[in-house]
Parts: C-alpha cells; structure tokens; sequence
C-alpha cells in the first residue's frame, strides 16, 4: 500500500468519524431555537436512516477540496459537508420505500420503512431534507451571507428537479420505456453524479475560490461521479448482497439499461481507467496539494462495495 493511499485511508476514517459524530449531535433530542418539539420516533427514523456507518464520501469531498485552499476554516466545510450527507441519506430512505426501488436492506440493515413504517420512513426523508438547508443557513455554520446564499442555491439545484429528484423521476420512467445512452448519461448524471459534483464544488464556494477553480472542481466532481456510477453498475453485476450491504442484481432483475450492461465488464474497466486520468489532468494545476483527490478518483474508480 502506498503512503498516499495511507493517507487518503486514515483522512477518509477521520472524516467519517468527524462527520457522523456532528450529525449525532445535530440528531439529538435537543429542540432548537424556533422548534416546538422534536417527536421521539421520527428523530429515531431520522438517526436510523442517517447514523448508520457508510464512507461518507461526499462530505470526504467537501472537506478535501476545501482543504486545497488556504485558510479555510474547516468546521463551516465539515457542517456543509454533514447538511449534504443529510440530502444524500433522504434520498436513500424514499429510494428504498415501496414506491419507489423497494429494498429492504440498507448499509447492512433493515431499512427505515421496514423498521418503522412507510409513513415515518416519508417524514423522516422529508425531516431530513429540511435540516440540510438548516445547517447551511445556521449561525453555527460561520461562513459570510454570501457564501451561504450560493451554497443553498448550488445544493437546491443539485438535489431538486434539475437534478437528484429529477434523475430518480426518470430512472423509474426508464423501467418502463428503455432510454438510448444519451439518456442513460443524463439520468446517472443527475441521479448520482449531481450530488458529487456539488461535493466538490461546494469546497470551492467555501473556500471562496475563483471562478475558474470553481469550475474545475465541478468538472472532477462530474468525471468521478460517472466513475461513482459505472463502478456501481459493475457492482450490482458482479457482487454480492453481503458485500455491497444492500440488495444487487436489481438492474438486470428489472431489465433497467445502464451503460455496463449495453456496454460490458470490459468496456466498463477501461472507461474507468479513463475516467481517472481525467479526473487526474483537471487536478494537475493544484499541484502535490491534490494529492489526497487524485487517489479518491482511485478509490472511486476501483471500490469493491
């Protein structure tokens, strides 16, 4: 193993531990100013969907692309980093509902509907949503007005229609009417890879970085997140339940097309090759201090769950 690859490891278990032990405490039964109550089963189906292990990449992706800046204060990165796993995990609790891709295992474990009930597993997403964008706006959160007003927009558009929302709309649409590949990039782009792109770019806006930096960490977060996407297309084919903690297989079980299965293992492999050495040359002018995300396009590229 190399030493970066050590680093990114040991960097990647502190930040998760960094996170989930914020979120722990933004889950506490403790009201808010400006709450009334915080009802006692639906903070368990919240801390049930949320508290629940997983990498946490994308808060990962926050914090290091802030890192690639100077003075940067790494709490306001790590809160926004804990608001945008908070989106990620709702979409994985209305993901898993009935309605929806009806799975019944998550990370491992019963998921929130059948642990609690539809209905909470629907207000627990909802609740959960809602304290993204409280973690943003609040005063804990110390970044100027500014920077927060354009972290709330880039997030709304990255989660909402135009984005995840909208991409989870088309992909059921697509389990009844098969989309050609144009269709097939668009959707995983928005289903999957928007939340990735606004991980890395969001360290940008916190950072307060230049246009042009901006737009190049947007780029890496699009390169690694069609990487994010093929490699777990190729792991629903080839894993197991045990391993992924979640059902696989489903795609193929529904006739669902993704580009691995028109385009095959092999294709896969090599796109994925590819995939890191673009997300390696837009890194190139930051230097050694990209250091820790070139090996996360590694990570992405090559995860086995």
């Amino acid at each position: 193993m190399s030493e970066r690859h050590q680093e990114f490891q040991s960097l990647l278990k502190s930040n998760a531990e960094a996170v989930e032990a914020l979120l722990e405490r933004l889950l506490s039964a403790e009201v808010e100013a400006g709450e009334i109550a915080r009802p006692e089963r639906l903070l368990a189906a919240m801390r049930h969907g949320v508290l629940n292990g997983g990498k946490r990449l994308r808060p990962f992706l926050v914090i290091e692309s802030a890192a690639l800046f100077p003075n940067v204060e790494r709490e306001a990165a790590l809160r926004i980093g804990a608001a945008l796993e908070c989106i990620h995990c709702y979409s994985l609790v209305h993901d898993d509902l009935p309605a929806m891709d009806d799975d019944d295992l998550r990370r491992g474990q019963p998921t929130v509907h059948i642990t609690f009930d539809e209905a909470l597993a629907i207000l627990a997403g909802d609740s959960l949503l809602t304290l993204a964008f409280d973690i943003v706006a609040a005063p804990e959160t110390r970044l100027p007005d500014a920077t927060k007003t354009a972290l709330v927009l880039a997030l709304s558009r990255a989660a909402g229609i135009g984005g995840m929302a909208g991409g989870q709309a088309l992909d059921l649409a697509a389990e009844k009417h098969a989309p050609d590949e144009d269709g097939i990039v668009t959707l995983q782009a928005m289903k999957t890879g928007a939340l990735l792109r606004f991980a890395c770019e969001a360290g940008a806006i916190v950072a307060g970085a230049s246009a042009e930096d901006r737009a190049t960490l947007r780029r890496y977060g699009e390169t690694v997140g069609l990487a994010f996407q093929i490699a777990d297309d190729l792991l629903d084919l080839t894993a197991d339940a045990k391993t992924m903690g979640k059902a696989t297989g489903k795609d193929a079980e529904r006739g669902k097309a993704t580009l691995v299965s028109r385009r095959g293992q092999a294709w896969a492999e090599h796109r994925l090759k590819e995939l890191v050495t673009e997300a390696e040359a837009l890194l190139a002018p930051f230097s050694h201090r990209a250091g820790i995300l070139v090996e996360t396009a590694h990570f992405i590229a090559n995860r086995r769950n």
